[in-house]
């Protein structure tokens, strides 16, 4: 089970309802913060989520209202927060513009009170735990050399507590290595092997986070069959020659990707202060019913349909 909130849903400039772009995604003990645009540490305490664990960030691309935020939050670790260790992952070009907004701003010459460090990556998987594993994938934004993340659980077989029930299995360690695909050997004698208690293999949930792109064609692979895909909605259709202009999505666009690519739950979000948000939403749900325009602080669970 993932979970997302929103701390910025608008387009390029913040409005009075709207902050710059930035997510953190959660999965048990682990966060990330996904983009990082100006204002988003006071989000992040307005949330109430604090600074705990949040030692990751991932980026999408190096336009300043998806990173300027990261100079701020810097700025706040070296004067208040403990944090153990700081990662800001990103593709050569978006790193190329933190470094410069970090240390020849921000530091200035200063050694910051943790580990800092700029990690870049390419497209492929770039982060491992034991039950999930963070991916990152190419998106076409004009010359923004940009990626976008899928966040997916691995596959799992379900315990059958009512055929360990059965067979007489204990609470305790026994069924742990049971669920960890070990045998076991009760104080009976009898060895218990993980087939006979463990069901089909399910596969994971799994969320996909676009950020700006100007194009859905090369989408449909990364989204396909996602729980939930998180993608632009700068323009409408009204103004889809623009759109293709600046490199953004209609509405129209993100809903058509949702549809072909057999996405369960579609949440638009860079949404600009040109439109309402029931507009934006009312062109999607003509083509992907289950969509749902983000605000701020809004959180969603995701958890694999069965």
């Amino acid at each position: 089970m993932f979970e997302i909130l929103f701390l910025g849903t608008s387009a390029s400039a913040p409005s009075a309802h709207r902050g710059l772009s930035s997510h953190i995604v959660s999965h048990n003990e682990y966060r990330f913060l996904v983009d990082c645009g100006e204002g988003t540490q006071r989000q992040i305490l307005q949330s109430g989520k604090g600074f705990k664990r949040l030692t990751r960030a991932l980026l999408t691309h190096g336009h300043l209202d998806h990173i300027l935020g990261l100079g701020g939050l810097l700025s706040t670790f070296l004067r208040w927060e403990a944090i153990e260790e700081f990662e800001v992952y990103g593709s050569r070009g978006a790193l190329e513009r933190v470094k410069i907004l970090l240390f020849d701003v921000v530091l200035r010459g200063k050694k910051t009170p943790m580990p800092l460090h700029l990690i870049e990556i390419q497209p492929g998987v770039i982060f491992e735990a034991e039950d999930f594993t963070v991916t990152a994938f190419s998106v076409s934004h004009g010359k923004a050399d940009s990626l976008g993340y899928i966040f997916e659980e691995k596959s799992r077989r379900p315990f059958l507590a009512e055929k360990a029930d059965a067979l007489g299995v204990p609470f305790g360690p026994e069924r742990k290595a049971l669920v960890n695909g070990e045998p076991v050997t009760l104080a009976d004698g009898r060895r218990i092997m993980p087939e006979e208690v463990l069901g089909d293999w399910e596969k994971g949930s799994k969320l996909v986070i676009v950020g700006d792109t100007g194009r859905t064609d090369n989408l449909i692979e990364a989204c396909k069959d996602a729980d939930v895909v998180v993608i632009e909605s700068t323009y409408l259709d009204e103004e889809a020659e623009m759109a293709s202009q600046f490199s953004h999505l209609t509405a129209k666009m993100g809903a058509e990707l949702a549809q072909k690519a057999g996405v369960k739950k579609l949440i638009l979000t860079h949404i600009s202060r040109r439109y309402r948000g029931r507009d934006v939403l009312a062109e999607a749900q003509t083509i992907f019913h289950n969509t749902v325009v983000a605000r701020d602080f809004d959180t969603f669970v995701i958890k694999k349909e069965i």
